[in-house]
């Protein structure tokens, strides 16, 4: 049994030991290699495994007894997250590892998805977790990380955790060998990569830019800007190289700077304009903010028009005031850029829902937005603006001039 078929489960042994063990006959049963990494604090484990939680203290740099003293427990999980990360990253690259699994509750999952997010996109990743029936963005972060809702707790084997556990099991199973039996789809590239940001609000405007710069031999990458979305974005922007950005959904700012739930933090679209990246605004989904069930957005934003998406998701009407609001942060972005960076004004509205009918159009606001924007900026800006909705495909071949002007030496005072 060769290396390339060997797993790491991950578990908290002094509580999940009986867990494990059963996670690793699974595991086993679909003839797969398993290592086990204790992560315990409080007691050692009741069988032996293969990386002691002596060496992942170690690992961090510490004893594990000063671990063991650390209050609150919280520092004392950071430690072992630390030591975790840095023994699996090592058998990542000596290429002991082929896949990972976690199981737990808050703590675990915080431990197992910490150690996961540490990994490259597309290496098999699952948790198990009593915590996946919830919010599982800061376990998630912007990797490909499964999780699977344990249903109950994971105290003991029954009828219903020995299912979750098989299930996780085949999961990883069938990652790992589908990987080893038809090889990785991740494939260097060399053709010039482009990022683009999207809602399904803004998705006409971006397949057709797209469809067109793929026909030119480019590589596109979308991101759904959800929170997660445009962070991921930000990260591949930092760490490859990309050619071109375009912004076509600016959702997340407006959800940062005014109370939304798609809030990408304070940072977000700020990479491309710090790498130098050459990069094209457009306020794609400004015009709403997202809120959850409707009886929420009624109260939280109470008086505004709104649009109901699903029973999940209530899209709510921006105000003039924040639009100016965003277009003093656009501006702030602008002067920080050492590349070229234009802005593009989709006047006919800003997505689907601002358009004829909806109730959240508001033809005034964009217009204020424009003149907003104009004020902020400095002279030689460039600022391009079309009487055409975003979704119309005279916008999308505006998109595609403004790159070609850039491409061509058009910088405007840059």
């Amino acid at each position: 049994m060769g290396p390339e078929q060997s797993v790491l489960i991950i578990a908290t042994m002094d509580t999940k030991a009986t867990e494990a063990l059963y996670l690793k006959r699974c595991l086993e049963a679909q003839s797969l290699n398993v290592l086990i990494l204790d992560a315990g604090i409080k007691h050692k484990s009741p069988v032996q495994v293969d990386i002691s939680r002596d060496q992942v203290a170690e690992a961090a740099g510490k004893q594990l007894s000063q671990i063991q003293q650390m209050k609150p427990e919280g520092l004392a999980l950071d430690s072992m997250i630390s030591g975790a990360t840095e023994i699996v990253l090592r058998l990542f690259e000596a290429g002991q590892i082929n896949g990972i699994i976690g199981l737990g509750g808050s703590m675990g999952t915080t431990l197992g998805t910490a150690v996961m997010r540490a990994m490259p996109i597309g290496f098999p990743k699952v948790m198990i977790s009593t915590m996946a029936s919830r919010n599982t963005r800061p376990f998630v972060g912007t990797k490909d990380i499964v999780m699977l809702h344990s249903v109950c707790d994971l105290a003991g084997l029954n009828r219903i955790t020995r299912a979750v556990l098989q299930s996780g099991a085949l999961a990883l199973s069938g990652m790992v060998k589908g990987i080893r039996q038809t090889g990785s789809e991740v494939k260097s590239s060399t053709a010039p990569l482009i990022a683009m940001s999207t809602l399904g609000t803004t998705e006409a405007c971006v397949s057709f830019i797209r469809d067109h710069l793929e026909r030119e031999g480019k590589e596109v990458i979308t991101f759904h800007t959800v929170g997660s979305g445009g962070q991921a974005m930000d990260e591949l922007i930092e760490r490859e190289r990309v050619e071109f950005v375009i912004e076509v959904s600016l959702h997340e700012l407006v959800d940062h700077l005014f109370g939304g739930d798609y809030d990408a933090g304070p940072d977000r679209a700020t990479v491309s304009i710090k790498k130098g990246v050459p990069t094209i605004f457009i306020p794609g989904n400004t015009d709403f903010l997202v809120t959850g069930p409707v009886e929420i957005a009624r109260k939280t934003f109470p008086g505004r028009p709104f649009h109901l998406h699903n029973s999940a998701i209530t899209a709510v009407r921006t105000s003039r005031e924040e639009l100016a609001k965003l277009a003093q942060r656009l501006a702030e972005l602008y002067i920080m850029a050492s590349a070229p960076v234009a802005f593009a004004i989709p006047l006919g509205g800003f997505s689907a829902f601002d358009s004829p009918g909806s109730p959240l159009e508001d033809r005034e606001a964009r217009y204020l937005f424009r003149n907003a924007l104009k004020d902020k900026l400095p002279p030689g800006a460039l600022v391009f603006e079309s009487t055409k909705h975003i979704n119309d495909p005279d916008f999308g071949r505006l998109i595609l001039d403004i790159m070609r002007k850039i491409s061509n030496g058009l910088h405007g005072n840059r």
